[in-house]
């Protein structure tokens, strides 16, 4: 079917009552024009269930099964008298699922922490991709000390009665290999000749 004139779902699933259906090619459907190519590869997967191939691409059993859950969470917002046949069928299957969860995997680039030196107690953000040297260089204002007469910890807030402060010697090392986070601190101690 190139550029018919499905313009609603209840065409779609209309296709269901011929049971040997097996190969469906929809090109140009206008109902369609609005989805993403997955969106509308998934929804169209879930509505047929007969369907073995759509558009010339063999249609898995795992594909079928994260169409199916695709089409639940999809109609998730729907109201009950707004949700297709088709989802009720896919609910007695699947059970009623959960939206899936967002996670944001992106590394952090910044973190507020505080930075602690003898009685004075400052708020700085700090960028994570930068080394221990480039952070001394950084705090060598805030604690008026030269970086060679400095020593650095970092003092994780959750895990410090733990671990206990732990020293940042190493120049060259990143700090997002420490996993700072907003809310910890920096102490830098001044070297004693």
């Amino acid at each position: 079917m190139n550029h018919g004139s499905l313009n609603r779902w209840e065409d779609i699933e209309k296709l269901n009552s011929f049971p040997k259906l097996e190969e469906v090619r929809l090109q140009g459907i206008p109902l369609l024009q609005t989805y993403t190519n997955t969106e509308r590869r998934s929804l169209m997967i879930a509505q047929l269930p007969s369907i073995s191939s759509l558009n010339g691409s063999v249609v898995s059993a795992g594909e079928r099964e994260d169409a199916e859950r695709f089409f639940i969470r999809y109609h998730l917002d729907y109201p009950e008298e707004e949700l297709p046949y088709r989802y009720h069928c896919l609910v007695t299957k699947y059970g009623k699922l959960e939206p899936l969860a967002e996670i944001d995997l992106r590394p952090r680039c910044l973190a507020l922490v505080e930075v602690h030196c003898e009685d004075k107690v400052v708020q700085v953000n700090v960028r994570l991709d930068q080394t221990v040297a480039e952070l001394k260089k950084q705090l060598k204002e805030v604690v008026q000390l030269p970086t060679n007469h400095m020593r650095v910890y970092y003092i994780d807030k959750d895990l410090c009665c733990v671990f206990g402060p732990e020293e940042m010697k190493y120049s060259t090392r990143a700090l997002h290999s420490y996993s700072i986070r907003d809310g910890d601190e920096i102490l830098v101690v001044p070297k004693t000749k």
